[in-house]
C-alpha cells in the first residue's frame, strides 16, 4: 500500500509499505480518506522529535483521520463495510489503572498514531479498534470528520472548564486548537468569548464564529479589553491555547474571582511563570488537558446538529502525491492557514 513516510528529520517519502495484517478480534480495517496535518506531525518532520518522543526509524505520519470501513474483525458489532467513520487515535491498555479510573488519555501505555514508534494513518489501510471508531452522519463530510480529533481537544478543554450558561470566556491564541476551543466553549454555554492573537487574519477567521470578540494584542491589551467587557470583574473561564510563555505575563489576571483557567497550549520548554498571589487572591482553579477522553461522539453530535461549524477552518486539501508540499506549506506557518489536510482516497 502507499504511505506518507517520515524517513528521518527533514525527509518525507511517499512510497509503498506492507499492508497491515487481517483485522484481529475487535478491530476494523479502515481505508483512510482525509487526514489533517497536526503540529506534532510538523515537529517530527522539522525537528525529528516532540519532547521525549524521538524519530529513530521510519514512521508513517498522520493521526487526524476519517475513512471508510472495508473489513470487520471477529466479535465486532455495529459496523459494516462501507461505513464512514472517524478514528480516535490514542489506544490505551484496556486493563490499565488509568482506564479503570476513566482517564484513558493519561494511560502511560497509550499507543497513539504517528507517535514514535507507532505508525500513523497517512496510508491506504489501517487496522483500528472498533471501540475507538465512530460513525460519521451523512451530514458530516470526510474533511469535517478529520477535524474531529483537534475539535476533541477543544471539547475536552471546555468540559474541564465546567462552563455554566452565560459564562464569559477568554481564549488566548487563535490557532487551530484555540479556534476549536472557542467554538466548544460557546457550544458549552458561554455567552461570549474574547479571542486574542497577533494575526489579523486569524482574528478575522475567529470573528466568523458567532459570539466571538476578537482582540488584536498588537493594538490593545487583552487585560484591558477583558476589564471593559466584564465591568472590571474578569472572565469566568480562561483558556491558554497559544503555548507562548509571554502569554503568562497577564494570564493569571484575566479571570474573575472563582474563575477556572485551563492550560491547553504546550510551551516549548515547559516552564512558565505562575503568579501565586494572583491565583490565590482569586481562588483560581487551574486545570490542564492532555489530549481528550470521552468526547469524540459528543463532538460528532454537535457538528451534525450544526452547533459547531468547522468548515471555515479547512484551509486547503492536497492529494496524497503532494503530501510533501502540504507539509512544507504547514511549515511556512502562513496566518491564513488553519488546517491543511491530505486526501488519501478518491
Amino acid at each position: 500500500m502507499k504511505a506518507v513516510v517520515l524517513e528521518k528529520k527533514g525527509l518525507i517519502n511517499i512510497r509503498q509499505v506492507d499492508d497491515p495484517p487481517a483485522p484481529g478480534p475487535g478491530e476494523l480495517r479502515i481505508a483512510p480518506h482525509t487526514v489533517g496535518i497536526c503540529g506534532s506531525d510538523l515537529h517530527y518532520y522539522t525537528h525529528g522529535r516532540v519532547g521525549k518522543y524521538i524519530v529513530r526509524q521510519p514512521m508513517i505520519l498522520g493521526h487526524e483521520a476519517s475513512g471508510t470501513v472495508v473489513e470487520v474483525g471477529e466479535g465486532v458489532e455495529g459496523f459494516k463495510p462501507g461505513d464512514r467513520v472517524a478514528m480516535e487515535p490514542g489506544i490505551p491498555d484496556m486493563n490499565s489503572k488509568a482506564v479503570k479510573l476513566g482517564m484513558y488519555n493519561v494511560d502511560p501505555a497509550v499507543r497513539f498514531f504517528a507517535t514514535p514508534p507507532v505508525d500513523g494513518c497517512l496510508c491506504d489501510l489501517v487496522n483500528h479498534p472498533a471501540a475507538f471508531t465512530y460513525k460519521l452522519p451523512d451530514s458530516v463530510s470526510f474533511g469535517e470528520g478529520a477535524l474531529i480529533e483537534p475539535l476533541a481537544v477543544g471539547m475536552w478543554s471546555a468540559t474541564k472548564a465546567t462552563i455554566r450558561p452565560g459564562d464569559i470566556g477568554v481564549v488566548v491564541g487563535a490557532g487551530t486548537v484555540g479556534l476549536l476551543t472557542t467554538a466548544s466553549a460557546l457550544a458549552g454555554g458561554c455567552s461570549k468569548v474574547l479571542v486574542s492573537d497577533v494575526s489579523d487574519v486569524k482574528l478575522g477567521i475567529a470573528a466568523q464564529i458567532p459570539g466571538v470578540i476578537p482582540v488584536d494584542v498588537k493594538r490593545e491589551k487583552l487585560l484591558d479589553r477583558v476589564a471593559q467587557e466584564t465591568d472590571n470583574w474578569g472572565a469566568d473561564r480562561v483558556f491558554e491555547c497559544s503555548g507562548n510563555t509571554k502569554a503568562y505575563e497577564d494570564l493569571w489576571k484575566l479571570g474573575a474571582p472563582g474563575n477556572t483557567t485551563v492550560i491547553v497550549g504546550i510551551p516549548a520548554d515547559g516552564v512558565v511563570p505562575l503568579d501565586v498571589t494572583e491565583v490565590q487572591g482569586r481562588e483560581t482553579t487551574v486545570k490542564t488537558v492532555f489530549r481528550y477522553a470521552n468526547v469524540y461522539q459528543k463532538a460528532i453530535d454537535l457538528m451534525a446538529a450544526g452547533k459547531i461549524n468547522v468548515k471555515p477552518f479547512i484551509s486547503k486539501v492536497f492529494d496524497m502525491d503532494h503530501a510533501v508540499d502540504a507539509f512544507d506549506q504547514v511549515a511556512e506557518a502562513r496566518p491564513e492557514d488553519v488546517k491543511i489536510q491530505i486526501q488519501v482516497a478518491d
